[in-house]
């Protein structure tokens, strides 16, 4: 009898532990969507340190680069550099962004060179975006109004906006909005668009 009664208090104790059981209380864990996309560009002037072989270091940071350009020691360059982003959209559309450090990708003889890439990489558009919808907020008496407006990767952003334009919002379906798109130096076909202003 005794036996029994431990063999069934087992059995309970193994289906309480599984958390595919009915007697399982815990939460459901939910997974968030993680994707990284190129984030920002920059030109930076710099100045070339140690040459090594057929490459080069770059102050001031002392990033090895190959040295394509046939430059010397002490010579100033212009450097591109980027940054990708971690985006992490969680089951209840919450955003959070994680920027990587900035990584030297090419050098330049002169900065007008340089200037021309930036342009092919960074792209500004305008464009009609989806508009999820308006609100007011208040607080201490001061109403404030937003905008949330789905950008073309899928991510929602929310942008402060006047009275003026919550008016013109408020039953649209759609905003008409300038976004920079931000290519892959890479995989050019790979892009993030970032919201930069209303269009209107």
């Amino acid at each position: 009898m005794l036996g029994m009664l431990l063999f069934a208090v087992l059995l309970l104790g193994a289906c309480s532990s599984n958390e595919g059981s009915v007697f399982h209380t815990g939460t459901a864990e939910t997974t968030d969507s993680v994707s990284r996309v190129p984030w920002d560009y920059r030109v930076v002037e710099s100045t070339v340190g140690d040459l090594i072989g057929s490459d080069m270091t770059v102050l001031p940071d002392n990033e090895l680069l190959p040295n394509d350009g046939n430059y010397a020691t002490g010579d100033t360059i212009w450097t591109l550099q980027y940054m990708d982003a971690e985006m992490i959209t969680s089951a209840d559309q919450k955003n959070e962004v994680r920027l990587s450090e900035w990584t030297t990708l090419k050098s330049y003889p002169d900065q007008n060179t340089a200037a021309e890439d930036l342009k092919n990489l960074k792209v500004s558009i305008t464009t009609d975006v989806d508009l999820v919808g308006v609100y007011k907020t208040k607080y201490q008496e001061k109403t404030r109004n937003f905008a949330v407006l789905e950008l073309p990767s899928g991510n929602r952003i929310k942008q402060p906006i006047d009275d003026a334009r919550y008016t013109a919002l408020e039953k649209a379906k759609t905003a008409s909005v300038v976004l920079e798109e931000v290519h892959d130096f890479a995989d050019y076909d790979s892009a993030y668009a970032k919201f930069r202003g209303w269009a209107n």
